[in-house]
């Protein structure tokens, strides 16, 4: 690290990327918060954002970066001297995260991630806690967008289940339509996140109540549901799976073999997999793509809609406050449209 340019205190110049370090991963701030988040999905998410950031104080050009190997690309952040950012830095990386027209709640997520990296750099000794108070000291983004995110009508999950059954009537794709209809039934019965489903295990099924047990963020524990529709296409795929421990929905292989892992287990897909899925799934359908998030947001949508309260609805996604729920309605805006024009009259 010695080769680089020390940070001045004036001017916002800015430290650059040596491009590859020797330090030690456990002295790393990149690597101690990345570490420090209990899930696969936030360490996914926030490895983005810090090297989102690193891409902006070094300025690598487009061009460049795509000539980059994917590798160094996905560690980007990792050879970043994190600990030499001043405030001059920080509030420039503000600036420009701004100037990218952002979502609020996009750009503040980017703002989190740069405190605690910058805060575990403090933890490591590598800055002084007067330094990183000051660098640290920057404003959230004001403000708030139309949520994002779609609802997914049951005409298009007709759709897309009857493209599973499709599959299921060939020889060569059986088992692969067996697993994606039980995927897609299970998604839509739960709205269960992404890294919650590709991660649940065969143990997590009881039967006796058509419930699976799920550990979600924040190590919390919830049951949740299964419609009979569901019920029926999971125990199809079990039939074909089997009961041996492992992932309920595993890797398959082309041809719809299941792929075990080391231990002969069957191996869960990755959240990115089980995405490319549910894309897959929604283009055979010729509909138009959703995202497993958007199965969630419906689920979500769909029991507000049917009169379940807030709080149950709270339980049954997993979140912390009822405020995180509410801001997952996705009703159709013809439903709030016909809301307002049976409940709101002239006098």
């Amino acid at each position: 690290m010695s080769d680089l340019p020390a940070v001045t205190t004036v001017g916002g110049h800015l430290p650059t990327h040596p491009g590859a370090t020797d330090r030690d991963p456990a002295q790393n701030p990149y690597y101690a918060y990345l570490g420090s988040l209990e899930s696969a999905e936030s360490r996914r998410t926030m490895q983005g954002c810090l090297n989102r950031i690193a891409r902006i104080i070094t300025g690598i050009p487009d061009d460049e970066w795509d000539r980059l190997p994917a590798d160094v690309r996905e560690h980007y952040g990792a050879a970043f001297p994190w600990e030499r950012l001043r405030y001059e830095h920080t509030i420039h990386v503000r600036t420009q995260l701004i100037n990218l027209g952002w979502s609020p709640s996009h750009t503040n997520k980017h703002l989190v991630a740069l405190r605690r990296v910058l805060k575990e750099a403090w933890r490591l000794g590598l800055i002084s806690a007067e330094d990183f108070h000051r660098a640290t000291d920057l404003r959230s983004v004001k403000g708030t967008r139309l949520p994002a995110g779609a609802y997914i009508p049951e005409e298009i999950i007709t759709a897309v289940l009857r493209s599973c059954d499709e599959d299921i009537a060939t020889e060569d794709r059986r088992n692969i339509g067996l697993r994606d209809g039980a995927l897609i039934a299970t998604l839509w019965s739960t709205g269960l996140r992404r890294a919650e489903a590709a991660e649940l295990t065969i143990d997590a099924y009881d039967p006796r109540d058509a419930s699976m047990r799920v550990v979600g963020k924040g190590n919390k524990e919830r049951r949740v549901y299964l419609i009979p529709d569901a019920v029926e296409r999971l125990e199809r795929w079990l039939a074909v799976r089997g009961r041996k421990p492992g992932a309920l929905f595993p890797a398959l292989r082309k041809q719809g073999q299941i792929v075990y892992d080391a231990h002969g287990r069957p191996k869960p897909m990755t959240g990115r997999g089980l995405s490319n899925v549910v894309a897959v799934r929604f283009d055979r359908a010729g509909v138009a793509s959703r995202t497993p998030h958007d199965f969630r947001r419906t689920f979500i949508s769909r029991l507000l809609d049917g009169g379940t309260d807030l709080s149950t609805a709270q339980m049954l996604a997993g979140h912390a406050s009822p405020v995180t729920t509410a801001g997952y309605d996705r009703r159709p805006e013809e439903a709030r449209r016909d809301a307002v024009l049976r409940s709101i009259t002239l006098p």
